[in-house]
């Protein structure tokens, strides 16, 4: 089950939030009910992506995003993510979803969301890519071409180790996808990337 409510509650609350600037945080507030959990009473892995989820919209909202996507034929499209848990999220406990956009290169967006307990202590990091597909030129948009049609001119700092690893695996791993290596669809071995 989507986070629905969850969403509209951000959406109808983003303006008192004030527009999103790059470098800076959405910070949402949640609770862990009983329809997040799993058989261990604490939030399912699944939930965690849904609430990552809302913290990108979030960002895509305040910044303008959503809006130029539905002028220029635009969609953000999530290309792939890493997590790691290193505390539960109890039933009934609150937590902050801290969600940023930490850089880009060419078409690539790399994103973070931090899964924060009350006590400032963190349960999990989420790194994302993703990325802006124009479906009218049938291509991913340069980021700092999105950035320019919405007013700005920022230049991006460079990735950091974890960073260009997270990017070099994702790349690995699409491109092992598409080419239907090991999982029966062909493929005669392994893809050599590079």
């Amino acid at each position: 089950m989507y986070v629905w409510f969850r969403l509209a509650r951000m959406a109808l609350t983003a303006k008192a939030r004030g527009p999103y600037r790059m470098g800076g945080e959405s910070r949402l507030a949640f609770r862990c009910l009983p329809t997040d959990i799993d058989a261990n009473l604490h939030l399912n892995n699944a939930r965690y992506m849904m609430l990552a989820d809302v913290g990108r919209i979030d960002i895509f909202l305040r910044a303008g995003l959503l809006r130029l996507a539905r002028e220029r034929g635009w969609a953000p499209m999530l290309g792939g993510l890493q997590t790691v848990f290193v505390r539960e999220i109890r039933l009934w406990r609150r937590f902050e979803v801290v969600s940023t956009v930490e850089t880009w290169q060419g078409t690539q967006v790399i994103g973070g969301h931090r899964f924060v307990l009350e006590d400032g202590r963190t349960a999990a990091q989420v790194l994302t890519t993703a990325g802006i597909y124009d479906r009218r030129g049938k291509r991913f948009v340069e980021m700092d071409e999105a950035l320019a049609a919405l007013g700005h001119h920022i230049v991006p700092r460079p990735p950091t180790e974890a960073e260009q690893v997270f990017m070099v695996s994702h790349a690995r791993l699409r491109d092992l996808a598409k080419n239907g290596a090991g999982n029966g669809e062909g493929g005669d071995g392994p893809v050599n990337n590079g």
